[in-house]
């Protein structure tokens, strides 16, 4: 392991702890001082509201847990996953790869928190133009975790790696 792999790497812990910190802030804010939950919906812009939803599922509400066991079920799962990609990033020697896996790694913490304090994912960013809504409503993590998955597809898709000199 070369010293800027390592120094990468304490880099993205670094930044998936921010996003988890951040995405925390957030619903936090959202939750309590704004009370979203109370109040369901508060216009900021012509094309964004603070929305209250309570995702009981994963992206686009599959997987829905209604019951107990499926709701740690689904911690579980999705702790597993971000397990995975921290072994994937603690690996990884690309500089971009690894900050792409720390969004998803610190979003995905973000929302198993949730998931385990609250029985769900609390989302609250409802990005319309007009009565169009291009997305769901979703939170930090949520974004955090789909800039990741667009870098590294962007990255494995359209990026070629020069290959080693010998």
């Amino acid at each position: 392991m070369t010293k800027a792999t390592s120094k990468y790497r304490i880099i993205g812990l670094v930044v998936a702890f921010l996003i988890f910190i951040a995405d925390q802030f957030t619903k936090y804010m959202v939750m309590h001082p704004l009370d979203l939950r109370a109040k369901g919906q508060i216009e900021l812009l012509p094309f964004f509201n603070l929305t209250w939803a309570e995702n009981y599922g994963v992206s686009m509400g599959f997987l829905t847990a209604s019951t107990d066991f499926q709701r740690w079920a689904l911690v579980a799962l999705t702790a597993f996953i971000a397990i995975a990609v921290l072994i994937w990033m603690w690996r990884e020697k690309a500089k971009w790869d690894i900050i792409a896996l720390s969004f998803v790694l610190g979003g995905a913490m973000g929302n198993i928190l949730d998931r385990a304090r609250l029985g769900y994912v609390a989302d609250f960013a409802d990005l319309h133009i007009g009565d169009f809504r291009p997305f769901l409503i979703f939170n930090v993590a949520d974004a955090c975790i789909s800039i990741g998955v667009v870098i590294l597809l962007a990255r494995a898709l359209l990026i070629r790696e020069k290959p080693d000199e010998e």
